[in-house]
Formats: structure tokens, sequence, C-alpha cells
């Protein structure tokens, strides 16, 4: 039996409706946690710090811009609507729903 953060950070891995376009979003199946739309970038504000979702604030995130992060790779950094929160996410780029790398690719390099 795992603990209990490992039962729930499987359970945070579930199909999700995008906050902001409503398009269905499947759950990722490259091995890691998806907490943006593939197809608009947007996010939620879960999370205080990555996977933590200590966040109260639960408001839509917009995608700003590209870091490269060692042994991360690209991520997209989001900035909440609301409080102003800065966070970056992984970029994904395999299973069911990549990110869309054109999109991506607008996004300005911070």
């Amino acid at each position: 039996m795992g603990s209990t953060r490992a039962r729930g950070r499987r359970a945070e891995n579930t199909d999700f409706t995008c906050g902001y376009c409503l398009t269905p979003v499947p759950a990722n199946t490259d091995g890691h946690y998806r907490n943006h739309c593939p197809w608009c970038l947007w996010s939620l504000h879960v999370d205080e710090l990555p996977g933590d979702r200590a966040s109260t604030c639960r408001e839509l995130m917009e995608p700003v811009g590209l870091v490269e992060k060692s042994g991360k790779g690209w991520q997209v950094v989001h900035r909440c609507t609301a409080c102003g929160h800065h966070q970056p996410n992984r970029l994904v780029r395999d299973g069911a729903a990549p990110d869309d790398l054109d999109l991506v690719l607008r996004l300005p390099w911070l």
C-alpha cells in the first residue's frame, strides 16, 4: 500500500475541463502530471510550490512565457490572473494530448 502522498498524486492525474477554453483535457500518459490545457496552455492556480496543491486562490493562470530549466527542459510560465503568482510548468511533449508546440513557440522567452 502506497503513502497518502502517492495516492493523492495518482488521484491528481485525472481528466479535467479547461477553465479557460472549456475543452475536455485527458489525463497525461507520459508519466508526469498535467496541470495545464494542451490546446490553450492556460492553467489553474492550485499550487504554491510545484505539486503541493496548497493554494486557496484557484483562479485562472495565463501562459506568459517560456523558460528552460536544467533537468526539466522547456517550461511554460503561468501568471495568476487574480494574485499575480508566477509558476513554471513542464511541457507535455508525449502521450495522448501533447502541448500545441506552435502555441508554445509563440510565447516569449523569459
